[in-house]
């Protein structure tokens, strides 16, 4: 229920009563007064790109010819209304304006309704002068870009009854002086801004206001006990703050509420037993809070109650019965909290009841029967609980339900085969002990959109039939032992845009490879946003047409026995903030592309056979993410050692010549001197030649050459090629002594 909507609808309308009431003939022109002061407004605005001003010219009449501006029958402007967002019967018209609000408006004395909303685009402060517009009754300037605080010239506008100011950048606290003189104030809308301070306790004052809507703020402290004087308040949102302490007993004395929300704050303390005078009550979320203590039993006066969202707080605790008395609940969201003992049997009797989520909780016992006569029931949660089901009840096959999730509850055995025939379309049994094959009915399940079976025993390769759930996005099947190859379930049928993938994991398992080099051509894969394939036993190369998954976020090829090099085509994908490609053998360098994605978060290649310099990158890495590369260097990374202008790699993955050619590891030069003293007293016994000889000799003396040029931090192109004439001579000399050594 939106009863923001629903104002603007009802204020809508009535700027198109009053446009036609005071657009009627007049006696009197446009008063001077108020059309320069409209100019000036004009004036002030920068940009007006569907001409929403183009009619308010020096030498027409502001009465009878300005759109949007309506006069009383003296001539004096009482209507200017000129929103971003106009909605009729069959048009909507979405445009804005640029520019500052301009001082003279407060010149329009007799106005009564000012309508600048959702222009986007309006800046600056609010000008103190309007709080000179003592006949105003409406002030809509929500949805711009005003900042500043509230002119404390508005505590003169005491006539006001309706106040927007939502999402601008407007700060400050909440005056009170400015609060406890606007009376007459039925609606009031600071949502979206930056408001500090606590809710001024004056609020009490407003005794008309139908609607309080602060969220979106960082309002902090508590909330005022004289909130409970509101006796005509029907809409209080207060969610997305700052705000402390406990919930007041006095808010029970908000018999007309109709929508209570204070979610996303940290609030704590108890649910007060005068809830019960909520009797009005049909939406309330209290969720993401600190609330502790149990569900008083009073709750259950509630009658009219729709929703109910108590999530994420500390509630402890059995679940009351009279909770079964809510007969107009339509859902119940009790998740992430501290409830215990059994799930009571009367929740069978909210016939209405269309969402049941109590996971997360310290529920045991049986699952109630009386749960099967929720014929509306869709939607049923109950995982994260130490239920100990040992199987899902058979009595579950009679419910319509398109919601099953059930993880960590205890199944175990086989997947039960009424679930074939069952409508569900999201099915979560993951961390339970289900053991056996993956059945073929699987493909009878084909409005699944999301399947998880994580976190199991079971095994086999997925049978041919899952081709047929083309409805499928998201699957997850990590952490079992699953067989055979992954072109079953990168082949599935999808329905034109549906059933493409959103996620994959298959991480864990004992899939075998290789990946489909095709795989982003897959009309399965195009939309898909996670894939994480790691320890399977996959083996062959990255593909190169993952660069083709435009939408892809993340993709995870840990520890699967991959080879060949990173592919730059992967840098296309640019929207990648995870890349793990891990515990490989994987080799060549890093392409500078990929590393240099905009949206690279995070990023582990490590334990592979990657060599060469790490590309400059702007994201922060840390070095455990390149570790066990025994040819990479540089930061953040110890840097690496040069000899030999020769290449260096290019920001397009290429080799640029001239440049200085990173060596990964410069003990490699020490080791080859030593190797080659060794060598050169061996074959001084064996082979006594001066050709041999003076090959060793020269070899030596050109690489400790390098190493000393290496120490000035020197480059020589020369001795680096005589480096490799000498070494393919000597390997081949080699090759004609082996017999020779073999035998000594």
């Amino acid at each position: 229920m939106k009863i923001t909507i629903c104002s603007k609808t009802l204020s809508f309308l009535f700027i198109l009563f009053l446009t036609a009431f005071f657009s009627t003939p007049i006696s009197e022109a446009c008063h001077a007064i108020d059309k320069a002061a409209l100019l000036d407004f004009k004036h002030k605005i920068t940009s007006d790109p569907s001409n929403l001003l183009k009619s308010w010219t020096s030498t027409s009449n502001c009465c009878t010819t300005w759109e949007g501006v309506a006069c009383d029958s003296s001539g004096r402007v009482v209507n200017v209304s000129r929103p971003g967002l106009i909605a009729g019967d069959d048009f909507i018209t979405d445009t804005s304006m640029s520019g500052t609000l301009s001082p003279s408006l407060g010149n329009v004395s007799f106005l009564r309704f000012l309508e600048l909303s959702n222009l986007k685009e309006l800046m600056g402060p609010l000008p103190p002068e309007l709080g000179k517009l003592s006949h105003l009754t409406h002030l809509f300037l929500d949805a711009n870009k005003l900042n500043g605080s509230i002119p404390t010239t508005f505590r003169h506008l005491v006539r006001l009854q309706k106040l927007y100011l939502d999402s601008n950048y407007l700060s400050g606290v909440l005056p009170s002086t400015v609060i406890e003189t606007l009376t007459s104030l039925s609606e009031l809308g600071l949502s979206g801004n930056q408001f500090s301070g606590s809710v001024p306790s004056s609020i009490g004052k407003l005794v008309l206001l139908t609607k309080l809507d602060v969220h979106g703020n960082r309002i902090s402290g508590s909330i005022p006990p004289g909130i409970g004087k509101l006796k005509s308040l029907k809409y209080l949102d207060l969610s997305e703050n700052g705000i402390t302490g406990s919930l007041p007993s006095s808010l029970g004395g908000l018999s007309e509420l109709v929508l209570l929300y204070l979610n996303h704050n940290q609030i704590t303390g108890s649910i007060p037993s005068s809830i019960s005078g909520l009797s009005s009550l049909q939406f309330c979320r209290l969720s993401e809070n600190g609330i502790t203590g149990g569900l008083p039993a009073s709750i259950g006066k509630l009658s009219k109650i729709q929703r109910l969202i108590l999530e994420n707080n500390k509630l402890t605790g059995k679940l009351p019965t009279t909770i079964g008395h809510l007969t107009s609940l339509t859902d119940i969201f009790f998740s992430n909290n501290y409830f215990s003992g059994k799930i009571p049997s009367s929740i069978g009797n909210i016939q209405n009841l269309q969402t049941l989520d109590l996971s997360k909780n310290l529920l045991s016992g049986e699952i109630p029967r009386q749960i099967a006569n929720l014929r509306q029931l869709q939607a049923l949660d109950l995982s994260f609980n130490p239920l100990e089901l040992e199987s899902i009840p058979t009595w579950f096959a009679k419910m319509n339900l398109f919601k099953l999730m059930l993880a960590k509850t205890g199944i175990a055995g086989e997947l039960p085969s009424w679930l074939a025939s069952s409508p569900i379309g999201v099915l979560d049994l993951s961390s339970n002990a289900l053991t056996g094959k993956l059945p073929h009915w699987i493909g009878n399940m084909t409005n699944l959109s999301f399947l998880n079976l994580s976190n199991n025993g079971l095994h086999s390769a997925v049978p041919v039939e899952f081709k047929n759930l083309s409805l499928l996005t998201d699957l997850d099947l990590h952490s079992n032992n699953f067989t055979g190859h992954l072109k079953t379930i990168l082949t599935k049928s999808v329905q034109f845009a549906l059933g493409r993938f959103n996620s994959i994991d298959l991480s864990s398992n004992m899939f075998m490879g290789p990946i489909d080099q095709n795989i982003g051509e897959k009309p399965s894969t195009a939309s898909i946003q996670s894939l994480i394939l790691s320890h399977n036993p996959l083996g062959g190369s990255i593909p190169k047409s993952l660069g083709k998954l435009r939408e892809l976020e993340v993709v995870e090829l840990v520890g699967n026995g991959l080879s060949g090099t990173i592919p730059v085509e992967l840098s296309d994908a640019k929207k990648l903030q995870t890349i793990k490609l891990s515990q490989n053998k994987l080799s060549g360098g890093i392409p500078y592309k990929v590393l240099n994605l905009d949206e690279l978060q995070q990023f582990n290649v490590s334990q592979n056979q990657l060599s060469g310099r790490i590309p400059p990158h702007k994201a922060q890495f840390p070095p455990s993410a390149f570790m066990d590369n025994p040819g990479l260097c540089g930061a953040p990374l110890p840097p690496c050692r040069k000899f030999g202008r020769i290449s260096s790699e290019t920001e397009d993955g290429g080799q640029e010549s001239g440049e200085a050619r990173p060596v990964a590891i410069h003990y490699t030069i020490l080791q080859q001197n030593m190797a080659i003293g060794k060598l050169a007293v061996l074959l001084l016994k064996l082979y006594p030649t001066r050709t041999m000889f003076y090959d060793v000799v020269v070899l030596s003396s050109i690489l400790l050459f390098v190493e000393v040029q290496e120490e000035k931090d020197e480059s020589n192109f020369h001795y680096d090629k005589l480096l490799n004439n000498y070494l393919l001579k000597l390997v081949k000399r080699l090759s004609r002594l082996i017999p020779m050594l073999e035998n000594h």
